[in-house]
């Protein structure tokens, strides 16, 4: 049996496949398979894994016969692990040739149970735009300080292709809630194993994260899009609404019974906000409750757009206007 599963899912992936494959087979830390399921691809996806697999035994191919969507795909994945670990990839990155050693020690010097790192954002032609996302969506401070499930709590700030966990905790994490494109498997994944086993990260970026125009995920926000702070606020409460709809809907997997009551007031909350177009006087405390591990910037400036639009939107007008 290997030490390291790597779950693979693809799916129209051809364009930059054969770089992400190259760059985990060629990893200095050779004991582990890649199992990997195809979403039914149309385009040349699939011959690309036959000849790959015909190279190297330690490619595992599944076929779908039916699109099951990113998260069920890797929940298809996450029930064919055997080893002790298992890690996610995408299908469009370049792996650090010592991203599994890295990751492995890791994990057992700090005796974690999930370990991430963070990333470079590269253009399409592996030209790095930034040299680490941590730094780009601010997130570094809070990993940082908290890095634990009260701080997930809210928002996610690991990103799937980086992690490497302990394969004993996937009874926990499946099945995986399939409801929201707000809530993917890798939200999920930290948020279930951070409610009893232990996170730590990796400063370093071991992964080149491609962003390109067919990106499912990636570095950019749907609100960078948008030009008023309707279309902005509408988002933000549309995403705190699927986010808490999805814990109220598995509050069994929660085993804080505060977190339960907390998800449900939330949701109240944010569907209340839905009708104040101009101010919200009410729950305030329950606001600052939630983003209590968001840095002062952000809390501030989500506490004016969701519960006082009125200051902020002749801003935005103004802003606009000017450009």
């Amino acid at each position: 049996m290997s030490k390291v599963d790597i779950l693979l899912a693809t799916y129209n992936g051809a364009q930059f496949l054969t770089e992400q494959l190259d760059s985990i087979l060629n990893q200095s830390f050779k004991d582990f398979r890649l199992i990997i399921s195809d979403d039914n691809s149309t385009d040349n996806t699939k011959k690309i894994l036959d000849d790959y697999k015909k190279k190297d035994e330690r490619i595992i191919v599944y076929k779908q016969n039916k699109n099951l969507g990113i998260v069920k795909n890797f929940e298809f994945l996450l029930e064919k692990v055997e080893a002790e670990l298992f890690m996610f990839s995408d299908q469009d990155d370049i792996w650090n040739e010592k991203k599994i050693e890295k990751s492995i020690d890791k994990l057992e010097k700090s005796g974690a149970d999930l370990v991430y790192s963070d990333l470079e954002v590269v253009d399409k032609d592996l030209k790095t735009t930034y040299k680490s996302y941590w730094k780009l969506k601010g997130l570094y401070r809070k990993i940082k300080k908290y890095n634990n499930f009260d701080s997930l709590y809210l928002n996610n700030f690991m990103t799937g292709c980086t992690m490497m966990c302990k394969s004993s905790f996937i009874p926990k994490i499946i099945p995986m809630p399939n409801t929201s494109k707000f809530i993917l498997h890798d939200y999920w994944v930290a948020l279930m194993v951070s409610q009893e086993g232990k996170i730590a990260y990796i400063k370093e970026p071991l992964i080149k994260y491609r962003q390109h125009k067919n990106n499912k995920i990636g570095s950019r926000k749907e609100s960078d899009t948008f030009k008023t702070l309707d279309e902005i606020r509408n988002l933000f409460i549309r995403v705190k609404i699927e986010h808490f709809t999805v814990f109220v809907e598995n509050e069994s997997r929660f085993t804080d019974l505060e977190k339960r009551r907390l998800a449900n007031e939330a949701l109240i909350y944010f569907e209340n906000l839905k009708q104040k177009y101009y101010w919200n006087f009410s729950k305030w405390g329950l606001f600052f409750k939630l983003y209590k591990y968001e840095d002062f910037g952000y809390k501030m400036k989500n506490f004016l757009i969701l519960n006082l639009p009125f200051i902020v939107r002749p801003i935005i007008k103004a802003k606009n206007r000017n450009k």
